[in-house]
């Protein structure tokens, strides 16, 4: 487990919501179930429209005041009812959506250390960027930060990918995203990621 699950959380949090982040609550959250234990953090990529970066959109994806009809992509997810409780965006800001003690709608069919249903245990974190595409520094900067916040406050002892925790169904963030960098930033446990874990990409334990 990482030494910052034992660490005192000082004023960096109120309740679930981390103070340095920009709060943009979502109506897309639900409670999690009795006795969870958050131990996971799952890490996915987003960009509204594909590849287009820096718009308004993934935030009105996530609090449902995207228009629909403001681009052709747009329909193809028309009525997703989606979140996350933290977007990195390719600048660094963090935006959180979700207290993190509630139940974030970012995982969906799901399987991870021998246990489904991700969303139950789990805190989401959306990287701006595409699959299969190079993130920013100060996004893995961000990351790290917050991986240690998380970590203050919940038993973190796993990060994994939507593609690592969906295999087939997801393929974010891709192989664009250095696993090792974010490893050498926290200084963490390799088995905490899952290239390095008892669980190899793809099988889902």
């Amino acid at each position: 487990m990482p030494a910052e699950a034992t660490a005192p959380t000082g004023a960096v949090w109120q309740g679930g919501w981390l103070q340095s982040a920009r709060a943009c609550p979502s109506p897309n959250v639900g409670p999690r179930p009795s006795g969870a234990c958050i131990d996971l953090i799952v890490l996915h990529s987003i960009s509204l429209p594909p590849g287009q970066y820096g718009g308004p959109e993934v935030e009105q994806l996530f609090t449902n005041r995207l228009d629909w009809e403001a681009h052709p992509y747009f329909g193809q997810i028309r009525g997703l009812e989606v979140s996350a409780h933290f977007f990195i965006r390719r600048d660094g800001e963090l935006v959180q959506f979700v207290d993190a003690d509630a139940r974030a709608w970012h995982a969906g069919a799901s399987q991870w250390r021998g246990r489904g249903n991700c969303n139950d245990d789990s805190i989401g974190i959306e990287l701006e960027g595409l699959e299969g595409e190079p993130f920013e520094p100060a996004q893995y900067t961000v990351l790290a930060s917050l991986c240690r916040h998380i970590a203050q406050r919940y038993p973190v002892a796993h990060i994994a990918g939507h593609e690592h925790i969906a295999p087939g169904r997801k393929q974010d963030p891709g192989p664009g995203f250095d696993w090792q960098r974010l490893q050498q930033l926290l200084a963490w446990p390799p088995a905490c990621l899952p290239h390095h874990s008892a669980h190899p990409p793809g099988d889902g334990r």
